[in-house]
Parts: C-alpha cells; structure tokens; sequence
C-alpha cells in the first residue's frame, strides 16, 4: 500500500437491504414491518452515535443515490422508489439530467437518491465506538485472538495467547473475517473481496463537478461499483476484486479506467491509495442470526451494507445480551447451515465477477 489510506473499506452509510421492503416483509413475516423500518431508517442510528458520542470520522450526510446502469433496471428502481416513498422514506426521482447534474457524469439512465444515506470514516468510526464503549466501562484487548473455547462451570473458557477469560455469553462479530474457530459457521458465509482506489485531494474545478453535497453513489447492475468523495476532497471508487488480499492503486486499475470512462475530465489526477478487504455475503442475501448453543451468540453477513446494518445489528446482540427475548429481536434465529462445497468459494466469486462483468456490458 503507497502510504497509509484515509479510510477502512467502503464508508457508505447506506439504507435498507438487498431486497425491496415489499420483498423483506414477505420473507420475514411477522418480523418483517419491523425488520423494513429499522434497517431503512439504520443511518439515524450511525449518525446518532457520532452526535452522541462526539466521534470525529468525517460523516456526512448527503443521501444516497442508487444509480440505473441500463434501461432494463428502470423498473425495478421505480418499483423500489415507489415502496420507500409509500412508507415515508425521504426519496427523489432522479431523470437522467438529474442524476448527471448528482454525479458529474451522463452515464446513467436516472434513479433516485434517499436523504437518509450518508458517508464516513469507518476506521475512526470504529475507534470512536471503542473510545465510547471504554468510557462506559468495557474493556478492549486488540491484538488478543481467540484460540480455543470451551464450557466449564456453566460459563465459557475462552484462550487467548496471552491468558485465559471466562464469559457468560460469547459474540462471534466476526462477519467476512470468520476464521476457523468456529468452522462451520465459517462455511456459511463467502467472504468476497470488495476493493478501493482512492486519490489525492483533486483540484476544485474537478471537485466542483463531481458528487457537490457528498453525495454517496453506488451504481445498480451484477456487479456493484460505488463511489463518494471524502472531506479531504478524495475521489474513492470501489467494487469487487480478486480473492486475496491485495494494495496499492495500480493494483486495482480496473476502478481507475471505470472512474475514467465516467469522468473523462479528470485528466491526470494521482490515484495514491488502492486497498481490499472481505465482505460477508450469505446465499439469501439476509443477515444470519445464530444461538447454537447456550452463551454463544453470532450475527454475520451484511452483504455490503455492514456499516449501518452491523451498527445496528450489534444494538440488537446488546439488547439480548441484556435479556431480550429472541421473539422480540428483529432477526429470527436460524441453524448454522454450511453452504455445500464451500471449499469452491474462490472459483465461484471469480465465475460471478466475470459473469457479472460480461452481463453487465452487454445490458449497457
């Protein structure tokens, strides 16, 4: 990596879920109006927590733009507007003369932006939660993994290198960094790579043209490509990458000649920083909520919208560490189901990414 980046990974503060509110209450059930109305509204949580707690993490909250790659998507995303705006959300349609003014770009079909989106420093909003949570008492051991967990006197071992603790519950938080502590629920889980290009501060006429009031964009489409440009100033592009771990910014010139093709006048802007991290997808595209035995307690799989769907999923494993009932949490509890032939994981992601990539470009 050339230098140390400004950011962790993607920074999108972004509402809802894969699916339309329409789909979820379907799938969810009961659970579904609620499950729609928190994960839509999960930005106010994020932003909440920055004002509360006063973290300094370059938020901002512009909205965000879902943006139509091809006029076979136009459907779907008015059908998606039209359910947000029917339950309240802050949503606009955008035309194609709309979004281009948005995005600096005329690329786009049209699509429509939703006020509760927003953007941050994930890195230094993650160690303002850790700041808050040691002014409340808790306390962080960095650097300290798990080795072994084991029951004993009704509570749990859990080894470490450095010693052993012992816990009423025990949180796997562990999402596209699930290791092979506990194996199969590894396996339920691929852990895609998601990657980001990011650049030097870029010159005020450029800035000007390009996402104004910090907007968030991520384009619609197989394979999802985002962007935003941070306080600084800094164009960030992302999407998905080869499956291991990998830096520096020429690294990822696929982002770089996309940026190009949607922002011709850039001209020769300095592309200083490229980094990759694993996202947790699921095969439902749903969080996956688990309790497979008394004390132990998992949530993973945020297929992409980690940053408000982990923070307030991790309100929900607070309040059932609390001694909430499982009825009243916003996931149901579900067996810990391997996905057959994971070990294949690698080849699958790279089958999608060139699917993806080929269905992507014949639609346009």
């Amino acid at each position: 990596m050339a230098g140390a980046h400004p950011d962790g990974m993607g920074g999108q503060v972004n509402p809802g879920l894969k699916y339309t509110p329409a789909e979820v209450e379907r799938d969810m059930g009961v659970r579904g109006r609620a499950l729609v109305e928190a994960a839509w509204n999960a930005p106010d949580l994020v932003f909440d927590l920055i004002e509360r707690h006063g973290i300094v993490c370059d938020a901002a909250r512009g909205g965000t733009i879902r943006a139509v790659t091809a006029s076979g998507q136009l459907a779907h995303e008015q059908g998606l507007f039209n359910e947000c705006r029917e339950r309240g959300g802050p949503v606009t349609w955008l035309d194609q003369a709309d979004i281009a003014r948005h995005t600096g770009t005329d690329r786009y079909c049209g699509g429509f932006i939703d006020a509760r989106g927003g953007q941050l420093n994930p890195l230094a909003y993650t160690r303002g939660l850790a700041r808050a949570a040691i002014d409340a008492g808790a306390v962080v051991h960095a650097n300290s993994p798990v080795l072994s967990l084991r029951r004993d006197r009704g509570k749990w071992q859990v080894r470490t290198p450095a010693g052993n603790v012992h816990a009423r519950q025990v949180v796997f938080a562990t999402n596209g960094y699930t290791g092979r502590l506990w194996n199969r629920l590894r396996r339920t889980l691929v852990p895609a790579y998601s990657a980001i290009v990011a650049t030097d501060p870029l010159p005020d006429a450029v800035r000007a043209r390009i996402l104004a009031q910090r907007e968030v964009v991520y384009e619609m489409g197989e394979l999802v490509t985002y962007y935003r440009i941070d306080g600084a100033g800094r164009l960030l592009i992302g999407g998905r990458s080869a499956s291991l771990d990998l830096s520096g910014p020429e690294t990822f010139s696929f982002l770089q000649r996309h940026a190009k093709r949607l922002w011709p006048f850039l001209g020769d802007v300095t592309w200083r920083y490229g980094w990759n991290g694993q996202i947790a997808i699921t095969l439902d595209h749903y969080p996956h909520w688990h309790e497979p035995m008394e004390g132990i307690m998992a949530c993973v799989g945020y297929n992409g919208r980690g940053v408000a769907m982990a923070t307030l999923m991790g309100r929900e494993i607070a309040r059932r560490a609390d001694g909430a009932s499982p009825a009243d949490l916003l996931l149901p509890t579900s067996p810990v189901r391997p996905i057959p032939a994971h070990f294949g994981w690698r080849i699958g992601v790279a089958a999608a990414v060139i699917r993806g990539r080929i269905m992507d470009s014949l639609s346009r």
